[in-house]
């Protein structure tokens, strides 16, 4: 069993590492794009707002951002990598008879919930690339490219490892 929770608490940094890549990618089209699609903006904003609420249901605090926060494209990229950074510290030390834990807490609704820390890390990688996509959608119809983040192509390119 404890071979098996570590290769899940590995697999589970690899959707950290693919989530901050394409993250990151998006951050990246919205550079080249002249002016940013505003809806995508706040897409990525809702992105890094609910990832933010999952962090701080697991570790019991409030979240320093709302569900759907206004931010600056300057300030996504730097919870970018402030997300990243406390998902992978958090992965790396927790043992691996925790990943099945369960978290409990309240949904937006005051619901009161239980999710085990692995559901809520899967959760987080699949809420962001479903509003990734929303994003690309976006970038397209704005008339720019958007950013491939497909899974596929960050594993198949190396840049999610």
């Amino acid at each position: 069993m404890m071979k098996e929770s570590s290769e899940h608490l590995g697999r589970l940094q690899h959707f950290v590492n693919y989530d901050y890549w394409a993250n990151r990618g998006v951050l990246a089209s919205f550079k080249a794009a002249n002016p940013v699609p505003q809806r995508g903006l706040k897409l990525l904003a809702h992105i890094i707002g609910a990832e933010f609420i999952w962090w701080a249901r697991i570790k019991g605090e409030k979240s320093p951002l709302a569900v759907w926060p206004d931010l600056s494209l300057d300030e996504c990229e730097k919870f970018v990598g402030e997300l990243f950074r406390l998902w992978s510290e958090y992965l790396g030390h927790l043992p691996n008879d925790r990943i099945a834990d369960q978290v409990t807490y309240k949904n937006s609704k005051g619901e009161p919930w239980g999710s085990s820390i692995e559901d809520i890390l899967m959760h987080v990688a699949f809420h962001s690339a479903y509003h990734r996509g929303q994003i690309a959608a976006e970038m397209r119809a704005a008339g720019f490219t958007p950013a491939y983040t497909d899974y596929i192509q960050g594993v198949r390119t190396g840049a999610v490892e």
